[in-house]
């Protein structure tokens, strides 16, 4: 099957991370692929080197995404001239003008990925994204053959009431890679002498875009409450965005300002992981978190886990030490219950790793489903 996957761009997106880690998985198991990257974005991105050196083909849209019908058309032209057999869009409701795009073109499937529950459209006019959003996802529904959600939450906010069709609508789990996690070193004093702290510090992890719908303020609000309880723990960032400002302004605030460090993107994140103490994501609770894989790659680093009720319980592994929390609760009590998480003992890198050798997070099971959804055919569900 020659399938084009059409995403923003090959750099740091989860999305891209995982299909680039899905197309590696199979070159090493020695599965062919066909696939192509057709970039909306029209530029380069971080993966493009990798991505080639695993023999695929990558496209950038000539056209910005903005200018639509200069876009359909130029996706229209190479849609004519690859000879595709699927498509395989990933952008939520903005998928619909790929189908559009595709519409006449003897395809064997067209498949409309969701990935999040955020319902996200091309504009920042609210009354413009009410119009949009209901033509959009009925665009979808007319004209893709297959619905995939990232868990069961993201599937169905997206079908928005309509029943599941059998055959037609599933749920298809990323598949995440152990082995970093596995191989990381927990270097935790050399970890904590980099940042320039005391050897006994405890450490709480924010990991991830620093954007309103991660609340990283939240975090900022929490760690300042867990300061005046324990005075050893301090508060990592690893990730960036449009808040990193705010967040840095409102830690100054509580005076919790030199207790923090703002480490960018990293690469090294499994590392950073085995060296921290907690993970928290405190996501608004509307919309929910389509899937959580920093939640999941916390586990596997044996990670405490102190989330919002924005989080679902997909991304939970047997045996994982959590709390979860409405942001109403208030920052007091989620300080109080993140230090009782210490009582708790999570499970070793080699025992979450084994739990999700058991779950359709599992490499060779996610990958086999995947390349199922151009074949229509399901693998049993774990």
């Amino acid at each position: 099957m020659k399938v084009l996957h059409i995403v923003e761009n090959l750099d740091r997106g989860a999305v891209e991370n995982w299909l680039v880690r899905m197309l590696r998985c199979a070159r090493q198991r020695g599965i062919p692929v066909d696939w192509t990257f057709y970039c909306a974005l029209g530029r380069p991105g971080a993966l493009d080197d990798e991505v080639r050196s695993l023999g695929a083909q990558i496209r950038y849209s000539p056209a910005p995404i903005g200018q639509k019908g200069a876009f359909i058309r130029a996706l229209r032209t190479e849609l004519k001239a690859g000879g595709y057999d699927v498509l395989h869009s990933h952008h939520d409701l903005i998928s619909a003008l790929y189908l559009v795009a595709a519409v006449g073109i003897p395809l064997k499937k067209r498949l409309v990925h969701v990935h999040n529950a955020d319902e996200s459209v091309l504009t920042p006019q609210p009354w413009k994204q009410a119009v949009l959003r209901p033509l959009l996802r009925q665009t979808c529904l007319r004209l893709a053959d297959t619905i995939v959600g990232i868990s069961n939450h993201t599937l169905d906010t997206f079908l928005a009431g309509r029943p599941r069709q059998v055959g037609r609508d599933r749920v298809h789990y990323y598949g995440i890679d152990p082995a970093p996690f596995l191989a990381a070193r927990s270097a935790r004093a050399e970890f904590r002498q980099e940042l320039g702290l005391a050897e006994d510090v405890l450490i709480i992890l924010f990991a991830g875009r620093m954007v309103p719908e991660k609340n990283p303020l939240f975090t900022v609000e929490v760690f300042a409450e867990m300061r005046k309880r324990n005075p050893r723990v301090v508060a990592a960032f690893v990730g960036s965005g449009s808040m990193e400002q705010a967040v840095t302004a409102r830690a100054n605030e509580l005076g919790v300002g030199d207790s923090c460090r703002f480490l960018g993107w990293r690469s090294d994140v499994p590392e950073i992981m085995s060296c921290c103490d907690w993970f928290i994501l405190p996501r608004p609770e509307a919309p929910m978190e389509g899937l959580g894989i920093a939640v999941v790659e916390a586990q596997l680093a044996g990670l405490r886990l102190l989330l919002s009720r924005g989080i679902a319980d997909d991304p939970l592994l047997p045996g994982s030490v959590w709390a979860r929390l409405g942001l109403s609760e208030g920052a007091e009590r989620w300080a109080e219950e993140a230090l009782k998480l210490l009582e708790k003992v999570p499970p070793t890198p080699h025992m979450a790793a084994a739990q999700l050798a058991q779950s359709p997070f599992d490499m060779d099971f996610a990958l086999t489903d995947l390349l199922n959804l151009y074949n229509e055919v399901e693998v049993n569900p774990r």
